[in-house]
């Protein structure tokens, strides 16, 4: 499996799902949103909704509205616990991270025509030792990546459908965001658009606990 590593941490794996694992993690998904529908977030304070719909999986979810962003266990409009996270979401967790503890969120994004993402950085977490896992389904993505510091300076690359992008040690904290999708790219998705599921692990575990040997995939030599 081919792996381009962009800088330290930074690290983008195309073709992480084959096109049989990408059917399987659409029919898997349909089912998490079966139980836990899309809903759109919000922007803390003002209420401007964000142009993508979003629903999660696993023991914790990201909302985002007035109140704030924040994790929570349970659906912020049906009010039911989060469902199970898919097993091929697990698996990914697994050979990417080198991370001993499991995921306990994936958000999933859903992008439609016109869908974007400002560049922002994923801190709302306890452990930042953790990396974040990204796996695109669907559409192409134009996305961007920077540094940790907002204003510095991006460079932008497409996500393919299938692809595994993960940012951890030094870049756990890059700023990035999809500026665009290039719509009708991939037949993945029956009516279109792209889905992002993004793994992160939440609360920190107790000191010493985390990381996995080094021979993990996220740390291996290429």
């Amino acid at each position: 499996m081919q792996r381009l590593e962009l800088g330290p941490g930074l690290i983008h794996i195309p073709g992480y799902f084959d096109p049989a694992e990408q059917t399987g993690l659409r029919v898997e998904l349909d089912a998490v949103m079966r139980e836990a529908p899309p809903f759109q977030p919000r922007m803390p304070r003002t209420g401007a909704p964000f142009s993508i719909r979003m629903t999660n999986c696993g023991e914790l979810g990201w909302v985002s509205d007035e109140r704030g962003y924040r994790y929570q266990p349970e659906h912020p409009e049906t009010g039911r616990p989060w469902p199970e996270m898919p097993d091929l979401l697990r698996r990914a967790w697994r050979d990417l991270s080198g991370y001993r503890q499991p995921a306990e969120a994936c958000l999933v994004n859903l992008y439609g025509e016109g869908a974007r993402m400002g560049l922002h950085q994923d801190r709302d977490e306890a452990d930042f030792d953790a990396p974040v896992v990204s796996l695109s389904l669907g559409d192409t993505a134009v996305f961007r990546v920077g540094g940790t510091r907002r204003g510095g300076p991006t460079r932008s690359l497409r996500l393919a459908s299938g692809d595994a992008f993960v940012f951890g040690g030094e870049a756990r904290l890059v700023f990035h965001g999809i500026d665009r999708v290039l719509t009708g790219s991939s037949t993945v998705l029956p009516g279109g658009g792209r889905i992002n599921c993004t793994l992160r692990r939440v609360t920190a575990p107790a000191s010493g606990a985390g990381w996995r040997h080094a021979s993990a995939a996220f740390l291996a030599p290429p």
